[in-house]
């Protein structure tokens, strides 16, 4: 006598297999939907003045998240790429150290009311120059003529974080309080005063840089899986590392010169892309991660201005935010 055998769980899991099976391009067009709604939620929500100065008003700062999502995401997907490891930062080479030290030591040097007034092309064209000779000099120095590895560039940024963070605090405790309080507005990331000139020459380069970086994503695939992979793949990996290094910190100088520090926002979105997009391909990953920072940027500022009345900033929350998912990244790591 045979009896029939019921399996309910198999039956349930196929049921769900439709939806938990979507390739990587599919998921990437529901993020992009997701991000365009969001988009449009923002510029379309609860508008009591007229729509012409809604929209003007909106589409400026909706520019300004565009530009830093794309941005930040961009860097330091790449950087993980880079240096293979998917806990860390271009925050870690000490470059947001850097842009404090700058910024405190203009105040230190020409004062409050002269650095309120400094021309804003001026002022962006400085920080932009120094991040990027900086990270060019020491990529120079370490690969070029001593041949080390990029862990030990990390941990140099490191170092010279520290260092310029002591340097930065010493100075800060030499000026006055007028000048400090100039000082701590300059530090915290802010998307309402920017220059809308700037906005433009952010978004051309980020153009000049992301038709590179799209037409080189293969070259990315065989770099993320390490030096002697991607040499016997025909990839230049010291030129590669060179030009990807140098397009990191130019895009961390963009997103930072325009709103400030942003430290956790990347390591959050781009691993949020990872899980995502179930993909390790960069013609994937780029996009995903790109889709995942407006996303979190734009709703955010939405249940900022519209549900909690602006009773706290929009870079506190992201940092809060990033800060918890870095430390549940670091732990996860730890129990496996």
């Amino acid at each position: 006598m045979h009896t029939r055998l019921e399996f309910p769980e198999p039956l349930k899991k196929r049921r769900l297999l439709p939806i938990v099976k979507l390739t990587a391009n599919y998921r990437l067009c529901l993020a992009a939907l997701l991000a365009l709604a969001t988009c449009l939620l923002y510029l379309s929500y609860n508008v009591t003045a007229s729509w012409e100065f809604t929209l003007q008003f909106r589409a400026k700062k909706l520019l300004t998240f565009l530009i830093v999502a794309i941005a930040i995401s961009t860097a330091t997907l790449l950087f993980q790429t880079l240096s293979n490891n998917r806990i860390i930062t271009p925050a870690i080479i000490g470059f947001d150290s850097l842009y404090i030290l700058i910024q405190t030591a203009l105040v230190f040097l020409l004062g409050a009311m002269q650095y309120t007034q400094l021309n804003v092309y001026l002022k962006w064209s400085i920080e932009i120059s120094l991040l990027v000779l900086a990270a060019s000099f020491l990529f120079q120095w370490l690969f070029v003529k001593k041949r080390h590895s990029l862990y030990l560039l990390i941990l140099i940024g490191v170092v010279f974080g520290v260092l310029f963070h002591s340097l930065s605090s010493l100075l800060m405790r030499l000026i006055n309080p007028t000048e400090f309080t100039v000082l701590q507005d300059s530090l915290f990331a802010s998307f309402n005063a920017v220059d809308p000139h700037l906005l433009l020459i952010s978004f051309l380069v980020i153009g000049c840089i992301g038709a590179f970086v799209a037409s080189h994503h293969h070259q990315y695939d065989a770099l993320a899986l390490g030096e002697a992979m991607a040499i016997n793949l025909g990839i230049n990996h010291a030129r590669l590392s060179r030009v990807t290094l140098i397009i990191v910190i130019t895009l961390i100088g963009l997103s930072t010169s325009l709103v400030g520090p942003v430290t956790f926002f990347g390591l959050l979105v781009v691993n949020l892309a990872y899980i995502v997009s179930a993909s390790h391909r960069h013609r994937h990953l780029i996009p995903m991660s790109i889709c995942c920072a407006i996303i979190a940027l734009v709703g955010s500022d939405v249940l900022l201005q519209h549900f909690l009345n602006y009773n706290s900033q929009l870079s506190i929350i992201i940092e809060f935010v990033g800060g918890i998912f870095f430390l549940l990244l670091i732990f996860r790591n730890k129990i496996r």
